[in-house]
């Protein structure tokens, strides 16, 4: 799922025919590393965004606008004085680098002609935008890099803006270039050609060998010349392909959940049972695949510190568990020692001198035990000597009972948070929780001030047949779902034996509910669980008047004695979202 070079370039080639000779009308920094530009077009106002966040990069043109700080950064100030109201002149990108660079022309100070570069890189965590002068000198950037941070390059103002050359790959777009011999011949076809040839990522590299014919695992040094002439045919037909513009934008589903995307169509995926969907637009295609993808990284941001406490505790108390259990096991043989005790006891006026071991009749089961002796001891100091080994054991394991059944439930709580924490799209859905751990003890809880006010609420789905069904997001919720807001005829569900959502369907009165009603509130129990990835899940479901809440049990946890069992997948692709 790579942003690569040939995706960067089909951005440029819908850039260069939609912003040139476009002026720049505003120009906003949304984020700390993002650049969000109004330009204002013949056939209306388009917005390029700019994002040079570590963990998600990304450029394209967009319809959506967002809302930038009351305050703007120094960085979108510097901008905003130099080339708002400047014309686009030219969108390029070199060779398959991924970067792309806009030449803005504007009036300076003087009301001279000048022109400057916006230049925008996507190098993974060291993504870029640096704002150039016509001379490559650096005004500044949105990531200023010092030597002490890359030896490689410094980003800073008044450095000479350049591209380093990090990696000695092929130009694929000069077809003289193309020569399967210079690539590393023992590995396989698709990793020599992405390794080969610069921006070509993974699943491209497969494409193309999929394209000739070849097998993509095979190495190039196993390759009979029949073959290494088709897949150097097929690279360069895509270099005639890419130099002419000629892209498909496409996504390939796998189920409902978006699996791959390319620039290109990806028809290596035509006979794997997947579907692919053409989008109308590189940038369409971008936004819609990491639309999704935004709303987790943002959320799993903002929440790294709740995981890591939650994580670490679940460590330390699996931990505990192991070794209790351990312990545990250890004192198996306690009711052997009593037995021992016993029948030394009743046949201590048998057994005569030192003896390493005896064989007396079991009373219990009327067969010949073989007992261990101490020599040194009589038989009634043995008896008595097995006696506290027992009652030891005794105690071990009573005490070890209830710590385990502790220990348990803190780990099945724990396991419930983190299940919690997975589906939460929201900083709102992270109070509860955060909430949560800190009446567990996990946190600290705020001293003085507001309580934060929750407004998170369960998710709200509507069923084919428009039923009602309601998801609790986190342990609070799912408690207040379920016995505060259901009634005792509505149906309960929950993924059986693992950690997730209180799932409730609400029953209208005096109307029988429809099957597909209870398959679609077991799937939505099914994606809401610990078992989302899997084919499928158990689910039990009962009417809610079933499910109790034992004294003293933690948030979320409940019990039920009788109940209905369906399995089913995590499908909920045909189901309305009301609210999230």
């Amino acid at each position: 799922m790579a942003f690569d070079g040939v995706t960067m370039a089909a951005v440029a080639r819908q850039l260069q025919n939609t912003i040139i000779d476009a002026r720049i009308s505003k120009i906003a920094q949304p984020e700390d590393n993002e650049i969000l530009m109004t330009i204002h077009t013949q056939d209306g106002n388009v917005r390029l965004l700019m994002s040079a966040d570590a963990s998600l990069p990304l450029v394209y043109l967009t319809e959506n606008n967002k809302q930038g700080p009351l305050t703007a950064p120094n960085f979108c100030m510097l901008l905003r004085k130099h080339i708002q109201g400047g014309r686009i002149i030219s969108v390029t990108q070199p060779g398959l680098e991924r970067i792309l660079k806009l030449e803005i022309e504007h009036l300076d100070e003087m009301g001279d002609v000048c022109r400057k570069f916006l230049i925008f890189e996507l190098m993974g965590k060291h993504s870029n935008i640096i704002f150039v002068n016509g001379d490559g000198i650096v005004i500044d950037s949105i990531k200023r890099v010092s030597a002490a941070v890359s030896s490689v390059r410094e980003v800073l103002p008044g450095r000479e803006y350049f591209i380093p050359q990090t990696q000695q790959k092929a130009d694929i777009l000069d077809t003289k270039s193309i020569c399967i011999d210079s690539l590393a011949q023992a590995q396989p076809l698709f990793k020599a050609i992405y390794g080969g040839f610069t921006g070509i990522s993974p699943i491209l590299a497969q494409e193309l060998c999929y394209r000739a014919d070849v097998d993509s695992d095979r190495p190039i040094e196993s390759l009979n010349p029949e073959q290494k002439k088709r897949i150097t045919d097929a690279l360069k037909m895509f270099s005639v392909q890419i130099n002419a513009g000629e892209f498909n934008p496409c996504l390939v589903y796998e189920g409902k959940k978006p699996k791959e995307f390319a620039a290109v169509r990806l028809s290596l995926y035509n006979h794997e049972g997947a579907q692919i969907v053409d989008v109308e637009s590189v940038s369409a295609l971008l936004e819609q695949f990491y639309r999704e993808k935004n709303v987790v990284v943002h959320i799993r941001q903002r929440s790294a510190d709740l995981r890591h406490i939650v994580q670490l505790a679940l460590e330390r108390n699996s931990k505990k568990l192991d070794l209790q259990l351990k312990q545990l096991k250890d004192t198996e043989n306690r009711e052997k020692y009593r037995l021992y005790g016993e029948l030394l006891t009743a046949y201590a006026y048998q057994i005569k001198g030192a003896q390493k071991e005896v064989t007396v009749d079991n009373y219990y089961t009327g067969e010949q035990t073989v007992i261990p002796m101490d020599p040194q001891l009589t038989a009634s100091e043995n008896a008595q000597k097995y006696y506290e080994k027992y009652n030891k054991q005794k105690r071990t394991y009573e005490a070890l009972t209830g710590l385990i059944e502790d220990v348990k439930a803190d780990v099945e709580h724990l396991q419930s948070i983190q299940a919690s924490l997975d589906i939460a799209l929201a900083e709102e859905d992270l109070i509860q929780i955060r909430q949560e751990l800190a009446e567990s003890g996990y946190v600290r809880k705020k001293s003085g001030g507001k309580k934060e006010k929750v407004t998170s609420k369960p998710f709200h789905y509507i069923s084919s047949d428009g039923y009602d069904i309601y998801v609790g997001k986190n342990n609070f919720q799912n408690d207040e779902l379920t016995f505060k807001f259901a009634n005792g005829g509505d149906w309960w569900f929950h993924a059986k034996k693992m950690p997730g959502s209180h799932v409730v369907l609400r029953v209208r009165q005096g109307e029988e509910v429809p099957d597909r009603a209870f398959e679609e509130a077991a799937k939505l129990a099914a994606y809401y669980s610990q078992g989302r990835e899997q084919e499928k899940v158990e689910i039990d479901y009962v009417r809610r008047k079933e499910v109790k809440k034992p004294n003293g049990a933690k948030p979320g946890f409940v019990v039920y004695y009788t109940n209905y069992s369906m399995t089913t997948d995590s499908d909920i692709s045909g189901l309305t979202l009301e609210n999230k």
